[in-house]
């Protein structure tokens, strides 16, 4: 990537880290290849938004590269040539002292080369030096329906040189969530192993279903002549419909619990229960026969719920 990144996202350069992640996720979803097979441009864009992206949502690299210490694509940009004339006076005699240079061992210099070698994990190969080193992590995002994260799920990923990547999703995945696949990312030198991909994942909102901690929270609407009688209706869980018992007398608000029903976290941990929620519900139109029935029921029963509050 040779243009700027934030030019490449289309923010500027005071954007917060949320600013970034939401301008690429929106480019994402216009430029994916996967979801824009007719556009034969959308992989360039996609390539060049995540290279942007996997700048700058790194706090340290996107330092570097304000400061210019680093360019578009990462890489170390070259540090200003210097020339021994720079650093020794008009008769050629090196500067002494605070700021100057010492006068310097060429072969002590060469024998700290050597040992930097050493540590940097380089071997010595018929009498040649050859390096070796891990290849570095690459990192990756995904977007996950609320469903997919909670009962798992196989999905492919495409990666920025147009090859796929088989993500699978464990049950229980929460929003935020790195899954780390190890050796599928950069190669490694010499006979260093290749690097990771590590994929944080990013769960959309459901409808009706929220999370709270390994249990499913759902608010259920029910009829009044169900709230007063009592009745068994059908609820939704992730697994599907199921039949929940309303005790008579229900009030909105109300919890009831299904156990079991929630999400299946790793290791040995139970499963999380579904909390129902109650809410009563008037019909979208009063009739005669339900108004004369409540003016009738009124004049014979008192009752003040909010009797309590006044005192």
């Amino acid at each position: 990537m040779s243009r700027d990144p934030y030019e490449v996202l289309g923010v500027a350069k005071t954007a917060t880290a949320d600013e970034i992640k939401k301008a690429y996720r929106k480019i994402v979803r216009t430029s994916h290849p996967d979801l824009n097979p007719d556009d034969p441009d959308a992989q360039s864009r996609f390539i060049e938004a995540t290279e942007a992206h996997d700048l700058l949502k790194d706090p340290a690299q996107r330092a570097r590269y304000d400061k210019g210490e680093i360019d578009a694509s990462g890489a170390e940009r070259a540090p200003e040539r210097k020339f021994y004339r720079d650093y020794s006076g008009a008769d050629g005699a090196s500067r002494q002292g605070a700021g100057g240079f010492e006068d310097f061992d060429t072969a002590s210099i060469f024998e700290e080369i050597l040992r930097q070698r050493g540590r940097g994990g380089q071997s010595h190969d018929r009498g040649d030096w050859a390096f070796n080193a891990p290849g570095p992590d690459r990192r990756y995002q995904l977007e996950l329906d609320f469903l997919e994260a909670a009962k798992g799920a196989q999905k492919r990923i495409t990666l920025p040189d147009g090859q796929s990547l088989d993500v699978k999703i464990p049950t229980g995945t929460a929003d935020g969530q790195t899954i780390r696949l190890r050796g599928k990312g950069g190669e490694g030198m010499g006979e260093g192993p290749n690097g990771d991909a590590l994929v944080t994942l990013s769960v959309r909102p459901h409808k009706i279903f929220r999370r709270e901690g390994n249990d499913i929270v759902l608010t259920l609407p029910i009829t009044i002549d169900e709230a007063v009688l009592g009745g068994k209706v059908q609820t939704p869980t992730i697994d599907g419909p199921v039949s929940l018992t309303i005790p008579a007398g229900a009030s909105s608000g109300q919890i009831l619990r299904l156990r079991g029903r929630g999400v299946q976290p790793g290791g040995k941990k139970p499963r999380g229960d579904q909390r129902v929620e109650l809410r009563i519900v008037t019909p979208p139109k009063i009739d005669d026969a339900l108004k004369d029935f409540m003016e009738s029921w009124r004049e014979t029963h008192s009752h003040d719920p909010r009797k309590e509050m006044m005192s």
